[in-house]
C-alpha cells in the first residue's frame, strides 16, 4: 500500500479492539506514533500486549465517557482515528442506554477535546447499519433511510455531529461507512461475536452454525485490510476529500449461505471432517436489514481507496489466521 504516512503523533480510540489494534499496529510500522486509547469494554489486553515493548507506542487505559481521559489522550496529537464504540445491533436493542452514553456521549466528548486540543482531522467509524430501511442498492452515501436499531441512531447522530463539528470549529472530519468488517484479531466468543469469527469457531469444532432466517440475507463483507487502507488514505486525504462520509467496503454482496460454503470450503483443507458439518436455520434477528451493498465509487473518487480483498481472498487469511490462534 503506496501511502506516505510517517512520524505522525495519531490517536487510536478504542485501540485494543479488532479493527483499533489492526491500525495500530499498520501505523506503528510507518513509524508513527501512536497512542491508544482503551477500556478494554471490548478490547483486548492480548491484542496490544506485543506492541507496549515499541517506544513509539503509548497506551492510556481510559474511557471516552471521561472528557478527561479525552482531552489527555488528545494533547499533542495531529490525528485522531475513533474507533471506540459499543457495536452490535442485539446489544443496543436489549441495552440502549448504555449504547447511548458510549456511541453518542463518548463520541461528542472526543470531538470536543479535538477541538480544544487543535487537533487537524478526525476519522471515524461510521457504519452501514446507517442506511437503515433503505432498499436502494447498492448503498450510496447521500441516499440514507430510517435507522432500524438504537446502534443506528448512535452511529447517525455521530455524523450529524461530526458535520456540525466541522461547519462551526473547522476540525476537519471523514466518516468511515464500514461494511461487515472481518479478520484477524476479531473475536469469536461473547453473546455480541460478530458471524464470521463465530462460524469459523463453531466449524473448527465441528459444530453446527446458526443461520438467521433461510440464509439469503446478503452482505458486502469487508476484510480488516480494506479498512486499514481507508483509514490511512483518509489521514493523507487532500481538503476537497474532508467533512463528508464515505463507505468502507470491497463493493460486491454475498450471501450468508455463499459465506458459509466459503468457510466450509476453506477450512476443510484443515480438517476435511468440516465439510459434513450440518447448519441449522434459525428465525430472523431483529433489526437487521435484508440486503447490503455498497458502492465505494465515491472513496474510489476522492480517497484513492483501492479494496485488494475480495471476500473469498479475507475469509482464506482470516481462516489461517484463526487456524493458527484459536
Amino acid at each position: 500500500m503506496e501511502i506516505n504516512l510517517t512520524n505522525k503523533k495519531i490517536l487510536v480510540t478504542g485501540g485494543a479492539g479488532f479493527i483499533g489494534s489492526n491500525l495500530c499496529e499498520e501505523l506503528l510500522k510507518r513509524n508513527n506514533l501512536v497512542v491508544c486509547l482503551d477500556n478494554f469494554a471490548t478490547g483486548k489486553r492480548e491484542n496490544i500486549t506485543p506492541l507496549l515493548e515499541n517506544k513509539n507506542f503509548t497506551f492510556i487505559e481510559g474511557d471516552i465517557r471521561n472528557l478527561e481521559d479525552c482531552l489527555l489522550a488528545t494533547k499533542g496529537v495531529e490525528y485522531v482515528l475513533h474507533q471506540a464504540a459499543l457495536g452490535s445491533v442485539p446489544r443496543s436493542i436489549k441495552d440502549p442506554i448504555t449504547s447511548n452514553e458510549v456511541n453518542v456521549g463518548g463520541f461528542l466528548n472526543m470531538l470536543v477535546a479535538c477541538r480544544d486540543n487543535n487537533v487537524k482531522r478526525f476519522v471515524f467509524a461510521a457504519s452501514s447499519s446507517t442506511y437503515g430501511d433503505s432498499e436502494a442498492l447498492p448503498k450510496v452515501e447521500e441516499v440514507i433511510g430510517k435507522p432500524l436499531s438504537p446502534y443506528a441512531v448512535t452511529k447517525y447522530i455521530n455524523e450529524l455531529y461530526a458535520d456540525v463539528f466541522s461547519k462551526t470549529y473547522g476540525l476537519e472530519t471523514i466518516g468511515l461507512r464500514y461494511f461487515n468488517v472481518f479478520g484477524r484479531k476479531q473475536d469469536p466468543n461473547g453473546a455480541y461475536a460478530a458471524v464470521i469469527p463465530k462460524f469459523v469457531s463453531q466449524l473448527m469444532n465441528l459444530e453446527s452454525p446458526t443461520v438467521n432466517g433461510d440464509g439469503n440475507y446478503s452482505r458486502d463483507f469487508t476484510y480488516i485490510d480494506n479498512v486499514i487502507q481507508a483509514n490511512l488514505l483518509s489521514l493523507v486525504a487532500d481538503k476537497k476529500a474532508v467533512n463528508t462520509v464515505y463507505n468502507v467496503a470491497y463493493g460486491d454482496r454475498n450471501t450468508l449461505n455463499d459465506l458459509l460454503r466459503y468457510l466450509k470450503e476453506f477450512l476443510s483443507e484443515y480438517n476435511s471432517k468440516i465439510k459434513e458439518v450440518e447448519v441449522i436455520h434459525g428465525p430472523n434477528r431483529l433489526g437487521d436489514i435484508p440486503h447490503s451493498h455498497a458502492s465505494v465509487d465515491k472513496a474510489k473518487n476522492l480517497l484513492n481507496y483501492n479494496p485488494q480483498f475480495s471476500l473469498q481472498k479475507g475469509l482464506k487469511a482470516a481462516v489461517d489466521w484463526y487456524w493458527k490462534n484459536l
